[in-house]
């Protein structure tokens, strides 16, 4: 008999190892199981967008001079092909021509003529006077007098042609543009933009030309008189070399830069010439747009205004500024497909710190970044469309940046504006961010140009255009806004303090009137889904390695492509929502640069009304 038949066999004790084992490996395989699943939803999701192309377009834009027209009706490329004076015929003034009816043949006949000459500063200046005389409305005879209620669009124009070629054809689309005025306010006279404006044949257009521009005064004020303050000399030198305006430097101890004063008086002059003297104008209560040379407008921005100006009665009863537009350094539209968990997506928005963040380092004189959402709607039942814009460098000259020189001289006071309920209204579309310079609103990589990326992102669902209503606030609201005659007339009567405000910023010192002068102050409702962008690469400030880079018009052109395929312009109806919760905005020390009595009083004298 063996041994082992008589053993009697006693269990091991049970220390839980053998258990802890299954349970780690239930859970590793459950683990990777729910990752598996997460990742061919993933996959899934990505190839149903990637399905979209006719919604979305190309991933990558491309934009190419050829890439660009392509984007643009046929009908409207003449406005982006320039056509300019400043050429000569086979190199020498001369032309062939070739005679067939010769007796002896064929023969060529050389054939001269000038060349083009651009017009001297009297020649212009007698044109300007010209121009602002005549007050010419060219296309009335084909689109009618202008009507009492119908908009008028002011458009601020210097020398940046290429641009000002993209808002032209951007204008042509709109719906119900026949319907308005359009006054281009020059305040450089070049006969190749002219030209260009003159070919508009889409509405009613009128020029007038600022009649104490630089240009026109180059070595006198208000250009650079040759007895003018240097601008960092000290007080006390300049009393000595008895130079102009030596007892009124700035608030900075700094004295006038011509070309920094030229638009806060071009502005006001503009607005005083378009409400108090045009002869078109006398009896006009619609509304008045402000846009510039560097902007670009939605096809739908005349609809949305008009809804706006509707609803300001119930939405807003305290509005007297319509806003269509947002500094969009980044803005997000998105594609409409499902419903999303707007936890789930907020937590995924808030992790784009680029999109959110506000640079609490960047000290630059006009230092400011904006977190906006916008959301287009339409009656489709997947419409809705969402932007959030991060804006480091507020708005000083219309398009430009700031001057780093200028930005260690004149103090701004960095603004943010908290998340707050950012979330709530964001929805998505394709994201284009820029991911360089940090310290730069207008930030480029080493070859000078702008770097993006193009993103997809699910949506939430609405069918409602989303407004919001706040106090006009000079660098977030200055894009792109429209207001009344009232408005105006409030405004001029608090003409002596926007004229001797130490800021040579046209938009700050109107929040300056706002806050310190009016009665009832400046209040906007805001657009949240804008219909007019910012295109301008350079400006007064900021000369970039490649001023006429299409490349912010190549992505502007596709995210509105984008809107408008997936039907979110036009929207049914317009729904408040709240804004974040923001600080007062607190009375400000000027920027500076306006501390010249001389132009205190050309300022006081340009809103004075000649009609």
């Amino acid at each position: 008999m063996s041994k082992t038949r008589g053993r009697i066999l006693i269990p091991l004790p049970n220390t839980g190892a053998m258990g802890r084992k299954r349970n780690n490996f239930y859970m590793r395989s459950l683990f990777l199981l729910a990752l598996c699943i997460f990742g061919l939803l993933q996959y899934h999701n990505f190839n149903y967008l990637d399905s979209r192309d006719n919604v979305l377009g190309d991933a990558v834009t491309n934009d190419s001079d050829d890439a660009i027209l392509a984007m643009v009706p046929a009908t409207l490329h003449k406005y982006l092909t320039p056509h300019s004076r400043n050429h000569t015929a086979s190199g020498a003034g001369a032309a062939l021509l070739l005679n067939a009816s010769s007796p002896g043949g064929v023969t060529a006949t050389t054939l001269s003529f000038d060349v083009y000459h651009p017009p001297n500063i009297t020649e212009i200046k007698r044109q300007i006077v010209r121009y602002n005389d005549m007050q010419l409305v060219l296309n009335e005879d084909t689109f009618g007098p202008l009507q009492n209620d119908s908009v008028i669009i002011v458009v601020q124009v210097h020398t940046r042609i290429t641009y000002l070629r993209h808002l032209i054809v951007s204008l042509a689309q709109a719906q119900d543009i026949s319907k308005v005025l359009l006054v281009f306010s020059h305040d450089y006279y070049d006969d190749d933009i002219n030209d260009l404006v003159q070919q508009i044949d889409f509405c009613k257009v009128l020029q007038i030309f600022y009649p104490y521009s630089i240009q026109t005064h180059a070595n006198e004020f208000p250009g650079v008189d040759p007895n003018d303050c240097p601008r960092n000399i000290k007080k006390e030198q300049a009393l000595l070399s008895n130079c102009n305006n030596a007892m009124h430097p700035d608030l900075y101890g700094h004295y006038r830069e011509a070309k920094f004063t030229q638009t806060k008086h071009h502005w006001i002059w503009k607005a005083n010439r378009v409400f108090n003297e045009l002869e078109v104008t006398r009896f006009h209560t619609g509304l008045v747009l402000f846009l510039e040379e560097d902007h670009y407008v939605a096809e739908d921005f005349l609809y949305l205004l008009a809804m706006m100006q509707q609803r300001t009665k119930d939405l807003c009863p305290q509005c007297n500024v319509l806003s269509l537009g947002t500094y969009l350094k980044t803005f997000n539209y998105y594609t409409y497909h499902s419903k999303t968990n707007k936890k789930s997506y907020a937590s995924s928005l808030i992790s784009t710190s680029s999109l959110l963040g506000y640079n609490r380092n960047n000290n630059n004189r006009n230092s400011v970044q904006l977190a906006v959402s916008s959301s287009y709607s339409s009656s489709s039942p997947a419409a809705q469309t969402s932007s959030t814009s991060s804006l480091k460098s507020a708005k000083v000259y219309v398009g430009d940046t700031a001057d780093n020189q200028k930005a260690s001289d004149l103090k701004r006071d960095n603004t943010s504006i908290k998340r707050g309920n950012l979330i709530n209204t964001v929805t998505a579309t394709a994201a284009i961010s820029d991911t360089n310079n940090e310290q730069s609103s207008h930030s480029s990589n080493k070859n000078g140009a702008q770097t993006w990326n193009y993103h997809v992102l699910p949506s939430l669902y609405s069918v409602y255009q989303k407004v919001e209503v706040m106090p006009w606030v000079s660098s977030k609201h200055n894009m792109g806004f429209a207001f009344n005659r009232t408005t105006w007339t409030n405004i001029r009567k608090c003409a002596r303090h926007f004229c001797t405000y130490d800021d040579y910023n046209w938009d700050w010192s109107l929040q300056h009137v706002s806050q310190q002068c009016l009665q009832r102050k400046l209040h906007a409702m805001i657009v949240k889904g804008p219909r007019v962008f910012h295109i301008g690469e350079c400006g007064v400030h900021h000369k970039n390695k490649n001023c006429e880079s299409n490349q912010v018009i190549s992505k502007v052109q596709h995210v509105l492509r984008i809107a408008r395929n997936s039907h979110q312009l036009f929207p049914r109806s317009l729904t408040l929502t709240v804004p974040s919760l923001m600080k007062k905005s607190k009375l400000r020390k000027g920027n500076g640069g306006w501390g010249d009595l001389r132009d205190h009083e050309l300022c006081l004298n340009m809103t004075l009304s000649n009609r």
